[in-house]
């Protein structure tokens, strides 16, 4: 890599401003996680300090760091986790996550295979601390965080790093390219980068990766099995709730204003097709409670999963469902008979929409899907997933499908061939890894 000496000195300069930012910011994160622990707002708060590089949990060292940032990115790492411990059954994997969503969603999918921990603020010294303690032979990113500080205490060691299901937006490349000194260095610290598409593959490439570090590999999220477990964890859902035999609506991952649309929508299908449950799940747990004030403000028969079956009022007359607990969600989708993906209306670049094409079921989302435009784009194309923008097209969209059976099942089953024909990207991502 030839660098100048300027090029260097303001990447010097430019890291050195970076962490001098975040410790300034430090004190007040702190204060924060003090008050949300002396508040009980703070689930974990024994984990939650390894957020500032205190009681760290790693697996022994010598093996892998993998880090994801919250559910969706979880879930991708998952299909690669799977194809490496099946030529490394024993090698030590520890996952790092910054959400408890993510924290919790990768404690039900690897149990204790896996050795979780929260990924430290990054400053050099909470890097070191964790890099000096795990030890691992290579580190792994999912998808979007590059942080300048781990990055750069990774290349100090020699220990690689790459980034899988690589993803680079236009927006973030704008951004990214607003503080070239900072990030195009950082750039040229990793082994590899592994491209989920072509926007992702050409932005990285204007930003200045090298040529011999990026790849394009595609989705590993294309190949998200339906779990069997998932369709165990439904039957045994519905039947707490007795709701086996109703038309099944679940809306994931949602945020405001979504909910008040879709209960606007919900309360005219009902009209039509009064025994339809609308379940909701939304994105963030510190949102449960807001959330249920709305629905109780939209005047239907609302019951919250947490209070369960005995006390949650009666099952059969609700007309909404709240699934306030985590982890619940892809079981849900294999209940569905049509799914609505939050953070698509909301402007929030809209979550995994392959969740529910796995399990056969059409999909609904808003016009803000710039998270994986490329995905969507497909199912779109493919006639599986249609766009919604107000309750007015929900409500006909939805009385259509449950009109017309033989139309549902037939955009659902166009979602599981997606999956199916865009298979690959697991074997080659292992194959750029080095792990083939």
């Amino acid at each position: 890599m030839n660098i100048t000496l300027s090029s260097k000195r303001k990447e010097r300069f430019s890291l050195w401003g970076y962490t001098l930012v975040l410790w300034i910011l430090l004190p007040f994160l702190f204060l924060h996680f003090c008050y949300q622990f002396l508040t009980k707002k703070l689930a974990n708060s024994k984990t939650r300090i390894q957020r500032f590089g205190f009681n760290l949990s790693t697996a022994v060292p010598g093996g892998l760091l993998i880090h994801c940032v919250s559910v969706g990115e979880v879930v991708a790492a998952a299909n690669v986790i799977s194809a490496i411990r099946k030529t490394h059954p024993n090698i030590p994997i520890t996952l790092t996550t910054t959400t408890v969503t993510g924290a919790k969603q990768a404690n039900d999918l690897f149990k204790d295979t896996i050795t979780h921990c929260y990924l430290p603020i990054d400053t050099g010294w909470m890097m070191r601390r964790l890099l000096k303690r795990a030890a691992p032979s290579q580190v792994i990113i999912t998808e979007v965080e590059l942080w300048p500080n781990m990055i750069h205490q990774c290349w100090r060691r020699d220990i690689p790093v790459s980034v899988i299901n690589a993803r680079m937006t236009d927006r973030s490349a704008r951004t990214y390219g607003k503080i070239s000194a900072l990030f195009v260095p950082m750039l040229h610290k990793l082994s590899k980068i592994c491209a989920q598409g072509e926007r992702d593959f050409s932005n990285y490439q204007m930003l200045g990766a090298p040529t011999n570090t990026l790849v394009l590999t595609n989705n590993i999220k294309f190949e998200q099995p339906a779990r069997p477990e998932a369709h165990h964890q439904a039957e045994d859902f519905a039947n707490a709730f007795g709701i086996s035999k109703r038309p099944i609506i679940v809306a994931g991952s949602t945020h405001a204003p979504e909910e008040k649309v879709l209960l606007v929508a919900h309360q005219r299908v009902l009209d039509q097709h009064p025994n339809v449950l609308l379940v909701i799940v939304p994105r963030h747990p510190q949102r449960f409670n807001d959330v249920y004030q709305i629905c109780q403000a939209s005047g239907l028969n609302c019951i919250r999963s947490s209070d369960g079956s005995q006390n949650g009022g009666d099952p059969d007359k609700a007309q909404v469902l709240l699934v306030d607990e985590m982890g619940k969600l892809q079981a849900l989708y294999a209940l569905a008979i049509i799914a609505f993906v939050g953070g698509s209306i909301a402007d929030r670049g809209g979550h995994n929409a392959l969740e529910p094409a796995a399990y056969e079921v059409p999909i609904l989302m808003g016009p803000h899907r710039y998270n994986n435009p490329a995905i969507c784009q497909v199912l779109a194309e493919k006639g599986a997933l249609f766009e919604v923008n107000n309750a007015e097209q929900i409500y006909q969209l939805v009385t259509a499908w449950l009109t017309d059976e033989s139309a549902r099942k037939h955009a659902g089953q166009a979602g599981k061939r997606v999956l199916q024909e865009n298979s690959g990207a697991v074997n080659a991502t292992l194959k750029a890894l080095g792990f083939s």
